[in-house]
């Protein structure tokens, strides 16, 4: 599926999205840095075993990106949500969460997130709950990897 926003091509699907795509944007957002080339294909493989994606090209340039995971009936995680910095605060990631939540519209959704972004979050509709009472549990096997210097 495609369709177009602000003049910009959004693209439904978890096939052939370029690794090298989403690591420059990955490394953009802060969330990526130098890595072996033979893990570079882990960019790719994580929308290969996603429930949805959605990506957004400028041309040729991935300038955006989310992906989910979902049991497609009562719950869905927004993994990764990323926009390149230069097209930040132009309603592209609020488009992407709307998206999403159309896709288990009477589902919970779940965004694996930093507090940095709550506010974000909160303006396309999600709750924060109070942390004191309520929250996510998390197990980082990948910062566990890179202590242990597997990374």
């Amino acid at each position: 599926m495609y369709q177009y926003f602000s003049g910009l091509i959004i693209r439904e699907g978890t096939e052939g999205v370029p690794a090298a795509e989403v690591e420059a944007l990955f490394k953009d957002v802060g969330w990526a840095g130098d890595i072996p080339p033979w893990q570079k294909e882990k960019y790719a493989l994580i929308f290969q075993n996603s429930t949805w994606a959605f990506t957004v090209w400028d041309e040729d340039n991935m300038i955006a990106m989310v992906r989910v995971i979902s049991d497609k009936i009562m719950a869905a995680n927004i993994m990764d949500l990323a926009v390149l910095s230069e097209y930040r605060g132009k309603g592209i990631g609020k488009k992407l969460v709307e998206l999403c939540v159309q896709k288990l519209p009477h589902g919970d959704w779940f965004a694996h997130t930093s507090a940095d972004n709550f506010s974000f979050y909160e303006k396309c509709g999600f709750e924060v709950r109070d942390i004191q009472r309520n929250g996510t549990c998390a197990y980082y096997g990948y910062s566990k990897a890179r202590e242990d210097g597997h990374r």
